[in-house]
């Protein structure tokens, strides 16, 4: 979000108006939150939640057993003491292996069309769970990489900050001298608001007046993940993504409907054990885990929806690089949290890994299963700015081993 684009989600929070159906109030009642963990570049699952011990497909790592029904890979200790609180849907099978196009796919449930710009989950989510008493953004991304608000405008736009709470390409020191400044261009602006000169002005105050507030906010403390104890940092993990991780507990904390966390590094198309083994699924391990742990342990898991995915997988066949290649057609997403069933997996792939051979599911099922553990209506229909009506979740079904 650079700062024009910054400045226009805080107008969208100023001037933006929504007439709330019956269910939606009850939903700003119940405090419900989702969190996005984001592996930007395609994670090969079969190598974490669906390893295939001895076959050609396989690899080197090995299954162990967790706290839930389900075996994961033995790169994955800790979090396989937290498998209670998740569900692995093995039989994801989509069509998109193309990043750009996937990306865009898994974030909303719709392929990429010229004539429109679908909203993303965390846009959706956020405008469905909106808190009138929260001061910061509904949406929170920790290191970007997501898609936009589309037609649901500003309002709903990702706020990105990195993973120390620092708003990107916005650099303001909140000080005395910011409060001076802010009093004195206020005077200012009232006095040529009196004047009567048009409304121009007047939509400009209301603008810096929200962009004011945010800064200013309690709520802004969330993100600062430097204050919380070193025991603490140490177990989510010293890293980007750990501390995105204990950033989206905290913004769970103070009310934020939706959090994106993001872990790139994916595209593993050579060396792809040992980077996975060495990098990627100790630092990925590390802070998962930590994140169950404490919403468990706060008592906030049962009314937040935890998801975990790609935009696709890896090629079950290991290329000549050592690595494994875009695929789409078999592979897993994880969820968990929001009263959704744990332990389990759901669906199954044959034995290499090369097919899903139970009911496949799509974005759009694993979307419509979060709305229904967060309690909105599948029925919740939006009007794009083309005039077309637009069905939460893209008519997705609900993956009813979850519930």
């Amino acid at each position: 979000m650079k700062r024009r684009e910054f400045l226009s989600s805080l107008a969208g929070v100023a001037t933006l108006t929504h007439s709330l159906t019956a269910n939606e109030e009850e939903l700003k009642k119940n405090g419900k939150s989702a969190i996005l963990l984001w592996m930007g570049g395609g994670p090969s699952t079969m190598d974490i939640w669906d390893l295939k011990p001895g076959a050609a497909t396989g690899g080197p790592f090995r299954p162990i057993n967790t706290s839930g029904d389900a075996q994961i890979c033995e790169h994955m200790p800790l979090m396989a003491k937290q498998m209670h609180n998740a569900a692995i849907i093995r039989s994801m099978s989509t069509r998109e292996a193309d990043h750009m196009r996937g990306r865009y796919y898994m974030h909303t449930g719709y392929v990429p069309n010229p004539n429109i710009e679908h909203p993303s989950y965390g846009s959706v989510l956020s405008h469905q769970l909106q808190r009138d008493n929260l001061t910061i953004p509904q949406f929170v991304s920790v290191g970007g990489g997501g898609a936009g608000a589309g037609f649901l405008g500003a309002k709903y736009a990702p706020f990105v900050v990195n993973s120390d709470g620092r708003i990107r390409n916005l650099n303001m020191k909140i000080d005395e001298r910011f409060y001076q400044r802010a009093y004195a261009l206020d005077a200012i602006e009232n006095n040529f608001i009196s004047q009567k000169r048009g409304s121009l002005a007047k939509e400009h105050q209301a603008i810096l007046k929200a962009t004011f507030n945010v800064l200013t906010s309690k709520e802004m403390d969330a993100m600062k993940v430097v204050s919380e104890p070193e025991e603490i940092k140490e177990r989510y993990g010293n890293n980007n993504f750990g501390k995105g991780c204990l950033m989206a507990r905290r913004l769970v904390e103070v009310g934020v409907p939706f959090i994106e966390v993001n872990l790139g590094g994916w595209d593993n198309h050579q060396n792809i054990h040992p980077t996975l083994r060495d990098t990627k699924l100790p630092m990925l391990d590390q802070g998962m885990s930590a994140l169950f742990e404490d919403l468990e342990q706060r008592g906030l898991l049962k009314d937040t929806a935890i998801i975990w995915m790609g935009e696709f997988s890896r090629t079950p066949r290991i290329n000549g690089n050592a690595g494994r290649d875009h695929w789409a057609r078999s592979w897993s997403v994880v969820v968990g949290g929001g009263g959704m069933n744990g332990g389990i997996a759901v669906g199954a792939t044959n034995e290499d890994g090369t097919r899903v051979e139970t009911e496949p599911y799509t974005s759009q099922d694993v979307m419509a299963s979060v709305c229904k553990a967060l309690g909105i209506s599948l029925q919740t229909t939006f009007t794009s700015n083309n005039g077309r009506p637009m069905k939460i979740a893209n008519g997705g079904r609900i993956i009813t081993e979850l519930f």
